[in-house]
């Protein structure tokens, strides 16, 4: 059974799910879709053609699918998808896509937006990611899974984040950060790797494997691209290898302090 509250204002064509709750003063467009399960706090404002998923929740003064914040924008028809098990808190605002980056902001599953967090138009987002307060990126932003922003830092448009990387609070990243890695600082450089979010789902030998693979790259001053064709050739690790690869896929650079060898 659904609880939605008298108070609440919600636009003749939306799709609500079952069990889902839905506090006073809270705005649903007519193009919503809301699946099973789902909570929405109070004064929550969803605009577009915005899809939530199941087992959602949503604090209080969060705002979803209100039009990109791109001059570009001219009234296409725009998307913003939501998956499962998400926790988005307070003063949140999510953007949908636009035309030219392919219409769609995309967030996964079991992700944690704390306060103040936005994401702009194209943005995709994995599953198992933490960004903290006030955590910004910009459009067409792409982060895999397990990635985790902290408080205060801004991600430039176009920028790629691998899986299990770590940005560190009040950081401002402008490059792309491989699988792994860890940056920090201002403009964000690497550090090393994300060790601590590594020993949570990794065995030791994998990390052994990309330890050693992160000291090839950015420590021995070898042509970073050179090296990182040797590892996707010669490397037995998976691990190794998606960080390769998306080494010799960045268009943005990635933002090391080079050796001289």
């Amino acid at each position: 059974m659904n609880k939605i509250s008298p108070l609440a204002f919600i636009e003749e064509g939306a799709i609500i799910g079952e069990n889902v709750e839905i506090g006073p003063f809270c705005f649903i467009s007519s193009r919503t879709k809301i699946g099973n399960g789902t909570t929405i706090a109070a004064s929550t404002c969803i605009y577009g053609n915005t899809t939530i998923g199941e087992n959602n929740t949503i604090f209080s003064h969060a705002v979803l699918g209100s039009v990109p914040q791109d001059l570009k924008y001219a009234g296409e028809e725009v998307e913003l998808i939501i998956g499962n098990h998400n926790t988005i808190r307070e003063f949140t605002l999510f953007n949908p896509g636009t035309a030219g980056g392919g219409s769609k902001t995309v967030v996964g599953n079991h992700n944690l937006f704390m306060g103040y967090v936005h994401l702009g138009h194209d943005v995709l987002i994995g599953n198992h990611c933490i960004l903290a307060n006030a955590a910004t990126l910009a459009g067409h932003v792409e982060m895999g899974n397990y990635a985790v922003v902290g408080g205060m830092t801004p991600i430039h448009q176009f920028v790629k984040i691998g899986d299990f990387a770590m940005i560190a609070g009040a950081s401002a990243l402008s490059q792309d950060v491989p699988p792994y890695c860890l940056v920090e600082g201002n403009r964000a450089v690497l550090r090393g790797l994300n060790l601590n979010g590594l020993r949570r789902h990794l065995e030791r030998s994998d990390i052994d494997a990309l330890r050693a693979a992160y000291r090839d790259l950015f420590e021995s001053g070898q042509p970073l691209q050179e090296t990182a064709n040797t590892l996707l050739e010669n490397s037995t690790s998976q691990y190794v290898k998606n960080m390769a690869t998306f080494i010799l896929n960045t268009k943005r650079g990635i933002p090391f302090e080079r050796k001289e060898s």
